[in-house]
């Protein structure tokens, strides 16, 4: 199993150009946040515009809008119950974030369906939380045309693919990952990339990460690194390497890191790694 560790985001992680400009830098939606959890897709959309994505959409519950521009009048808001316009700002985006916050009712299926079938061969659609509880339910089915990739914490994978933990292996993790021919973020301690034919084990991370977002926080990080840098298997080995390193650096002085703390350091950390070049 092959380490990710600091060099592979210092070569990941480019100097921009003179001559750059937001369209060049990754458009991203962000669709969940229903009315009970909307937190989870603003954080989404916080890391994708803090990690650098040059335009930011969320699409989620109406109730969400003052918080989710509270938070950065940066994002723009649509709202994900409305077909016509959710299959207009998929089309129009480079990275697709589906899942966090996006709740399991009919509702919820819907809007994934609606994204799933609306995502073309070019996009990268990043499946996560809700959406893979739903994609394991068995009702909404994985037609889509974009390049997956599933960031599932360990009891979602177990969903996903019909194993308990105690018959998961590496071997079976990369079977699985081929059944799904798709990119697997295996979140954990520690958490396990599964891309080609390759596994990579993070080399950061600790207990402090134990809280609430956290992992809709690293999502919206693997948005961003992808839309901006034209190497996705480097973009998101450094979105996982680096999602955790800030929080090994918070944990020197805190207790508990908070997913926007996280969030909060990025642009600086990320300065560091490419004038580290």
């Amino acid at each position: 199993m092959k380490k990710i560790n600091k060099e592979i985001v210092i070569d990941t992680i480019p100097i921009r150009d003179k001559d750059t400009y937001k369209n060049k830098m990754g458009r991203i939606l962000c669709v969940g946040g229903n009315h009970e959890k909307g937190g989870a897709i603003i954080m989404s959309g916080l890391a994708a515009l803090y990690s650098g994505a040059g335009l930011v959409t969320v699409a989620t519950d109406q109730v969400n809008r003052t918080s989710l521009h509270t938070h950065a009048p940066e994002i723009m808001f649509i709202d994900m119950y409305e077909s016509d316009n959710l299959i207009e700002a998929v089309k129009e985006k480079d990275v697709i974030v589906i899942g966090p916050g996006l709740g399991l009712t009919e509702k919820s299926r819907e809007v994934l369906k609606t994204v799933l079938q609306s995502a073309s061969g070019e996009q990268y659609l990043i499946i996560d939380a809700d959406a893979i509880t739903l994609l394991a339910e068995g009702e909404v089915k994985r037609e889509t045309n974009g390049h997956c990739i599933f960031t599932p914490h360990l009891g979602e994978w177990q969903r996903l693919i019909g194993l308990n933990k105690n018959k998961l292996t590496v071997e079976r993790n990369q079977q699985a990952q081929k059944d799904l021919q798709s990119i697997v973020v295996l979140k954990g301690s520690p958490t396990q990339v599964y891309v080609d034919s390759d596994v990579f084990e993070n080399t950061t991370g600790n207990p402090s990460q134990a809280t609430g977002g956290m992992g809709d926080t690293l999502t919206g990080i693997l948005a961003g690194f992808i839309g901006q840098i034209p190497n996705v298997k480097q973009a998101i080995l450094s979105a996982v390497f680096i999602h955790s390193y800030i929080a090994d650096q918070l944990a020197e002085t805190h207790y508990v890191t908070l997913p926007t703390q996280v969030i909060r350091e990025l642009p600086k950390v990320m300065r560091n790694f490419a004038d580290a070049k």
